[in-house]
């Protein structure tokens, strides 16, 4: 038997034809309009008595849902409104995101997402994507066969191991892939009926989820080892079968998988990792808008990069690959890079240098004569920022405070706008507040941050702090890929994406200007990126269109907008 969405004549039709009535269609969140029925819809579907007599609009829907929202008492209970809002009206649900970018971001994406993760089992109420657990992993093909997925193109997939800078949270990490899911849709129009929210349920180690009897995961040690590896193995197989061109983009797996995941798999489909790839491509864009802002070309850049897990070695690769667009060679570029981790400076035959981040490490030659100040073996973030004369900060260490007043005053020393970012999620994780970046280099510094900060006054004046958010990429990047059919995602594609955005800068026109755009404007730029990724894509011969002509039209004709359609019974 067809399901109502099979019998849509298309996904993106102008009319919406299904078979369900009264209850049925007003509980499927993807086909209820609630009081925007038309009179004559009421009739035809047998929702008269089920609906008040009010014919409302989309805006009047709108109005209503904006003032309920604002009454909620916390971000939390903002963030349960908004889940509860698209399990019940999503056309309403991505309307609402859309017309109100720059309140709801952080209510539905980070930080307030933490939280969701955090306390997801106390919200759970409806079915909303596909947990795959490990005891069924013999029935992920049957569980994928369900004809409602039959339109999916991108699935967001998380184990739940590292959440943002909260760590292990079992299987509420399924708030990501919800979340990252909705911006798909939100900020670049990818059909909602496209998207699929995975949770690859491997147990937790987390004590706290284990002991409670309302975790609603497999309540078991996390697998490890060849099991997990044979587990991720036989999702993305059996993903493969169902959707040979669909996109995978991974989501928030621990350091130890990330980027081996990415690794393994990123030649046998398309697939990207976005703590990896996306984080990289926002924080080098406004690196490369920093630049604007400063005059000083990105080869003349010193950069410190504290935490240098898959994030912070994701964003090295990349600016080392746009330092060397600038001019210099792979070891010239190199030596501008200091990558420090839990033991201090990384150098070589230093304690637990990892192989991924051997490539980074600073040749002992390189640091003759610095001065450190302490007598331990561990060069310390304050004796890199003192001896190489640190230009450029970044944080991804999910460690808070970790950029000291005495850090960033000895930074402000030598540089005239020390430019620092620190990304880490959500904000009780980050490595400094804007304020304090400010009063410490007297207004001096540049700063982006990964957690949205107020703007903070200096010297009478209002200065705004850039979000360095991946939802400025991974939405326009998303689309890209799908317009184009790309057959895989290259490290060139991640590198336009990034341009792109960067292109954006309003610093172009004014070098005291905010450093990314506004992200109110989240839609125009993910068209943007999606028009750079596709064009990329084209050009290096991955992209599944035949040229930049085919491309651009099924771009714009593919964009979901949220509004209501007409209805059509059928019988």
């Amino acid at each position: 038997m067809s399901t109502p969405t099979e019998k849509q004549n298309s996904i993106s039709s102008a009319t919406v034809r299904t078979c369900l009535s009264g209850y049925d269609l007003l509980n499927t969140p993807r086909f209820n309009k609630g009081t925007a029925f038309t009179e004559e819809e009421r009739g035809v579907f047998a929702l008269h008595g089920l609906l008040p007599p009010h014919q409302g609009t989309l805006q009047t829907q709108l109005d209503r849902r904006k003032k309920a929202f604002d009454s909620q008492p916390s971000n939390f209970a903002k963030y349960t409104f908004m889940r509860d809002l698209q399990d019940t009206n999503e056309t309403l649900f991505y309307a609402f995101i859309a017309s109100h970018i720059e309140q709801l971001l952080p209510i539905v994406y980070t930080p307030t997402v933490g939280e969701g993760c955090q306390r997801f089992s106390e919200i759970w109420r409806k079915p909303r994507g596909l947990f795959i657990s490990y005891p069924n992993r013999n029935r992920i093909d049957q569980m994928l066969a369900d004809p409602r997925y039959d339109h999916v193109r991108c699935i967001v997939v998380s184990d739940g191991e590292r959440i943002l800078g909260l760590g292990d949270q079992g299987a509420g990490g399924m708030g990501i892939p919800i979340g990252k899911m909705a911006l798909y849709t939100a900020l670049a129009g990818v059909h909602p009926e496209q998207c699929l929210p995975v949770l690859l349920d491997v147990g937790t180690d987390n004590e706290d989820r284990l002991g409670d009897p309302l975790y609603v995961g497999w309540q078991h040690k996390r697998m490890r080892g060849r099991d997990y590896d044979d587990f991720v193995d036989a999702f993305v197989s059996a993903v493969k079968r169902r959707w040979p061109h669909v996109l995978l983009q991974w989501e928030d797996f621990a350091g130890s998988n990330a980027a081996r995941l990415l690794d393994r798999y990123r030649n046998q489909l398309c697939t990207f990792n976005d703590d990896i790839q996306g984080t990289a491509a926002v924080a080098t864009a406004t690196m490369l808008a920093a630049v604007t802002a400063t005059g000083i070309p990105l080869r003349e850049q010193r950069i410190a990069i504290l935490g240098f897990g898959t994030a912070g070695i994701g964003i090295a690769n990349l600016l080392l690959a746009a330092m060397k667009e600038d001019g210099l060679s792979d070891e010239e570029a190199r030596k501008h890079f200091y990558a420090i981790d839990r033991y201090g400076l990384i150098v070589e035959g230093g304690k637990e240098v990892r192989p991924e981040q051997q490539p980074f490490a600073q040749k002992r030659a390189n640091l003759a004569g610095w001065k450190l100040s302490e007598s331990s073996d561990e060069i310390t973030l304050l004796d890199v920022v003192h001896n190489a004369r640190i230009t450029v900060l970044g944080g991804v260490s999910g460690q808070p405070g970790a950029f000291t007043e005495k850090v960033v005053r000895e930074m402000a020393r030598h540089a005239d706008h020390p430019v620092i970012f620190p990304l880490s999620n959500p904000t009780s994780r980050a490595e400094a507040t804007p304020s304090d970046l400010l009063k410490w280099t007297d207004g001096r510094a540049l700063v982006g941050s990964g957690s949205p900060f107020p703007p903070v006054e200096m010297n009478s004046k209002l200065i705004h702090i850039a979000q360095i958010n991946n939802s400025y990429i991974f939405p326009g990047l998303a689309l890209g890929i799908l317009a184009s059919k790309a057959k895989y995602v290259s490290d060139a594609m991640i590198m336009a994406s990034a341009k792109a955005l960067a292109a954006l800068s309003p610093t172009h026109k004014d070098k005291n200007a905010n450093l990314l755009p506004p992200i109110a404007d989240s839609r125009k730029i993910s068209l943007v990126v999606a028009e750079a990724v596709g064009k990329q894509a084209i050009a290096e011969g991955v992209a599944g269109v035949a040229d930049a002509q085919t491309f651009d039209a099924d771009l714009h004709a593919g964009i979901w907008e949220p509004i209501y359609r007409p209805y059509e019974r059928l019988k």
